[in-house]
């Protein structure tokens, strides 16, 4: 984790922490990770401090991460602190293609603003990621951070096409709504998340396309502070 110092512009000033540890895992490392990363040997032994980790953001105002739908389950499945944070992902909060960049991957990125980087190290993922989010992508006038808080700030709504046809299931997918299977406690049900302003205009949709008639739908109201977790 790195933690950075930023103003109300989006502008970053400073880089105020580094965290890096390593935790042994309960076993060997395969062959394929030794190969791009760490060995058994640089990690015996070791083990991530709850603590550490939980003091570490305490203050921080969001957490960004690169997938943050991956990254948000799993920090809340082990530090406690990630549960009551603001959470935004730089991978897809941000329309990069748009901007002109091949795709969201780090390596393109940073490709695209003119950077090298071979590295497979968190903390230096890290590093690489916070210089991308200080750029002004392709001519923009905001940093790469800016249009990332912009984004992350504004609500949006799930909606839970419950009972839907099933043999309408390729226009949802078209449109892209995601399969829920239900198991994790959620509506077994196609899914989208849609910007709030939106939210009326996603209803029209499926009344008028998809069930064919009036339906009470159930609608979720996701923030920062909920966005990416799996309780949402």
């Amino acid at each position: 984790m790195v933690k950075f110092a930023y103003l109300p512009s989006g502008e970053i000033t400073h880089v105020t922490a580094v965290f890096e540890e390593f935790n042994e895992p309960s076993a060997p490392i395969p062959s394929e990770i030794v190969e791009l990363t760490i060995t058994d040997a640089l990690v015996a032994g070791h083990k991530i401090s709850t603590d550490d980790v939980n003091n570490f953001v305490a203050d921080a105002a969001i957490i960004i991460a690169h997938n943050a739908a991956f990254d948000r389950q799993f920090s809340e499945r082990y530090w406690p602190a990630f549960e009551h944070k603001y959470w935004a992902c730089s991978a897809t909060q941000v329309e990069w293609r748009k901007l002109g960049f091949e795709g969201s991957r780090l390596a393109y990125l940073l490709a695209g603003c003119g950077y090298f980087h071979h590295s497979h190290r968190a903390a230096d993922d890290c590093k690489a990621l916070l210089e991308i989010m200080s750029m002004k992508p392709n001519g923009s006038e905001n940093t790469a951070l800016a249009l990332l808080l912009e984004s992350a700030r504004k609500p949006t709504v799930r909606i839970w096409a419950e009972q839907s046809p099933f043999d309408l299931r390729e226009i949802l997918k078209k449109r892209k709504y995601r399969w829920n299977d239900g198991s994790d406690g959620r509506p077994k049900a196609w899914y989208v998340d849609v910007a709030e302003a939106s939210h009326a205009e996603e209803l029209k949709f499926l009344r008028d396309e998809i069930y064919r008639r009036e339906v009470d739908l159930l609608a979720n109201r996701i923030t920062a502070a909920q966005r990416f977790s799996k309780r949402v």
